[in-house]
């Protein structure tokens, strides 16, 4: 009922039309000033109906003017006609019914793009709206007094605000809400429990948990720590946390998602403009039929029989809701678009350039196997090994480090030794925050101390009382260069090239070979070498399915650019399907080979039809597009060169947003094939809401010129016709392989 009243308010014309029939039934010809005319002699009933015929009229003729204003074929000039034609006959309830023809159909498209908007609807909705501004002195990030070891006078701001009587808000939390974007940079935020992190900042809580969901669809829970990036529109976990805003609500990561779902829903797809260009030959059919019909028959009521019928909703309405739905389902699937114009594209990919590292292949180098050296005990494991390497690398900012943790992770739970939850959550009521989930003191997790690092040559610790080093051959062997000092780039150069040869040497205690996308790192423990660890750049798991997908949705060419050697690029080509492979190329090169297969594209040979329809939507419909998908940082150039440019991310960069049409916000690749497919479906759901929406009412519009249909019943079936095209057009929402 409540959406009902709400549609009401936003087309009034509706309830008033439907009261409208009321007089029009009970009083049509109660005429209180008696006969004026007995050719044209309405009675109160038929006034109102009049009147609001003249309104429909007015408002169809200013938005029609407006639609040509704005570029568009204005197919309103059907509706008009029926509507004088339908007075001029005196047929007040074909009058009534083709207005109530107009106001529903305005209901039912703001009703069907509510439909199809559900997801963007709920992704602006989630927008925070409020910050919790932290007011204790010193938080402000303005300047403020400074002792001699460089901290703020906190206490003496205290005191002095206690002397002068102000209030004041003392570490149990206080603070003031604000709307956010009055939140400034630089301020302290108080994000309690559960609620949405409304502006980008960095933690200054020893830990968090953020549920990002709403940014990429990360399903589990992240833990951060101090220092680390919170981005806006994350959800907090079970513990209030701290933050200094690093961002304007306006430059916030939510707030970057949201611009591009408001920039697709408000563009108009080249399609759309399509459905424009049928108006015209629509329009053209609709009067010819019409004045026939008037002309064999000798009634203009047979003119008016023909046009009511002539239902302009398939037109108006169906093609952009068709769109409009297409945009929301790619939203649900986290595939954001900057334009409709993007997503018909999208549909017609038939060259798909992609990046190799990051993009085919996992962000991160990754453990593929341990070798132990010769005279390590066999009860040291391979697991244990691992384990160790794991938690010392886990204090490391090397880029080999994030393989190694999850490996040594891993390694742990086929351990036994990852901590377990000591059972009690945040829904056990009688249990206080402090005390909840934490491990259990009984497991037996690895101690870890004493970590540094050397950059460039590895890490050092101790794990479970036993010395863990970690990193180049030389290192963990603790070697002289290692410990040699550099004063100048000549004497770096000289160091690291003796480091490069130890690693040489290191490989011939070791009876097989790397491969040549294969890296090593070494640990030794407790002052002995015990293996070489290797690692490798591999696919990401459903890499070589999804270059398959893409091969059944008609995609004629897939191309891999990549600036690494061809011995490495050609492994990765291999594993995930892809044959044209160009390898050592410059960030220069790979936008030249994408400006040259785009224009090679745009050379083909073109049919007369084909150069019409471009010089009427201002763009060919049926030329081939070329698409670049990458990471959206370091491939921002080859990016914006391509027909289409998709960025991979997880939701935590803002680069993508900037250099890239589309971009996927949970780093799977699988959402390109998914992407493509969204769009084809979106496209063939409108053009069949279209087609068959005229194709009905040609079809009608035939029967009433032979007068099989009355005027009044043809205003009505008219309206059954749009909201055939109309749901025809919403399944654009629903995926039918």
């Amino acid at each position: 009922m409540r959406k009902i009243i709400d549609l009401c308010k936003e087309v009034p014309l509706l309830p008033l039309t439907i009261l409208a029939a009321i007089p029009l039934a009970l009083i049509p010809q109660w005429r209180p000033w008696g006969h004026i005319h007995s050719a044209f002699d309405p009675g109160v009933g038929e006034w109102i109906i009049i009147l609001f015929v003249v309104w429909t009229i007015y408002t169809s003729i200013r938005e029609m003017i407006d639609s040509i204003r704005h570029g568009h074929v204005g197919v309103d000039l059907l509706a008009i006609v029926a509507l004088i034609s339908t007075v001029c006959v005196q047929q007040y309830w074909a009058s009534w019914a083709v207005v109530l023809m107009v106001a529903s159909g305005e209901a039912i498209e703001s009703y069907a793009e509510n439909k199809a908007k559900g997801n963007l609807t709920a992704l602006i909705k989630a927008a925070p709206q409020q910050a919790h501004v932290v007011t204790l002195p010193g938080t402000d990030g303005a300047e403020a007094d400074m002792t001699d070891e460089g901290f703020r006078k906190v206490q003496q701001a205290v005191e002095a605000a206690q002397r002068e009587g102000k209030p004041l808000n003392a570490g149990n939390g206080h603070f003031e809400t604000v709307p956010v974007n009055d939140v400034k940079l630089n301020s302290v935020l108080l994000v309690l429990p559960g609620e949405i992190v409304p502006v980008d900042g960095l933690l200054l809580s020893g830990t968090a948990s953020v549920d990002l969901s709403n940014i990429n669809g990360e399903p589990v829970p992240r833990t951060i720590f101090a220092g680390a990036k919170v981005l806006s529109g994350s959800i907090n976990g079970s513990t209030t946390m701290m933050i200094r805003t690093t961002s304007l609500a306006a430059d916030s990561q939510y707030q970057q998602i949201l611009k591009l779902v408001s920039a697709a829903e408000e563009s108009r797809a080249a399609v759309v403009r399509t459905a424009d260009m049928l108006a015209v030959p629509f329009t053209i059919i609709s009067f010819a039929i019409a004045i026939v019909a008037w002309i064999v028959s000798g009634t203009g009521l047979r003119f008016a029989q023909v046009l009511v019928l002539a239902t302009p909703c398939p037109l108006l309405i169906a093609a952009p809701v068709a769109y409009v739905a297409g945009t929301a389902r790619l939203a649900k699937q986290k595939i954001l678009v900057k334009s409709q114009d993007v997503l018909e594209n999208l549909g017609r990919v038939t060259h798909v350039f992609f990046d190799k590292t990051g993009t085919l292949t996992v962000k991160q180098p990754q453990v593929v196997r341990v070798e132990k050296a010769k005279g390590v005990p066999a009860d040291v494991s391979e697991d244990e090994i691992l384990m160790m390497a794991g938690v010392v690398e886990g204090f490391s900012v090397h880029v080999l480090a994030k393989g190694i943790v999850e490996a040594g992770r891993a390694a742990m739970e086929r351990l036994g030794r990852l901590p377990s939850s000591s059972g009690k959550t945040a829904a056990d009521s009688n249990v206080d925050a402090s005390h909840r989930a934490l491990p259990n003191p009984s497991d037996n997790y690895p101690v870890v101390g004493n970590v540094s690092e050397i950059p460039g040559k590895g890490v050092r610790g101790t794990v479970d009382g036993r010395k863990v080093e970690v990193g180049r051959y030389a290192f963990v062997t603790e070697q002289d260069i290692v410990s040699q000092e550099v004063h100048n780039a000549a004497e770096e150069e000289r160091n690291e090239k003796a480091m490069e040869a130890a690693d040489r040497e290191a490989a011939k205690l070791w009876p097989d070979t790397l491969e040549p996308d294969e890296m090593a790192t070494y640990i030794a423990i407790d002052g002995y070498l015990a293996a070489r660890i290797v690692l490798r750049d591999i696919p990401r798991y459903n890499a070589k399915q999804s270059i398959q997908e893409l091969r059944k949705l008609g995609v004629k060419e897939e191309t891999m650019l990549t600036g690494d050697k061809k011995s490495s690029a050609m492994i990765i080509a291999n594993e995930v399907g892809i044959t044209d492979v160009r390898y050592e190329l410059l960030p220069q090169d790979k936008v030249n080979a994408v400006r040259e297969a785009s224009e090679q594209e745009k050379s083909g040979t073109e049919t007369w039809w084909e150069r019409a329809t471009a010089k009427l939507l201002g763009e060919p419909i049926h030329r081939d597009v070329t698409m670049m998908v990458g990471d959206g940082v370091n491939d921002s150039p080859v990016l914006a060169v391509a027909d289409i440019g998709m960025a991979m991310t997880d939701g935590t960069s803002t680069a993508a947003s900037e250099s890239a049409e589309v971009v996927i916000m949970n780093d799977d690749i699988g959402a390109v094939p998914k992407g493509v497919r969204i769009a084809r479906q979106t496209k063939q759901r409108m053009l069949q809401a279209v087609l068959v929406g005229i194709a009905l009412a040609i079809v009608g519009m035939v029967c009433a010129a032979f007068n099989l249909i009355p005027v009044v019943a043809g205003a009505f079936l008219q309206e059954a016709i749009d909201v055939v095209s109309i749901v025809w057009a919403l399944t654009a929402l629903f995926d039918r392989k």
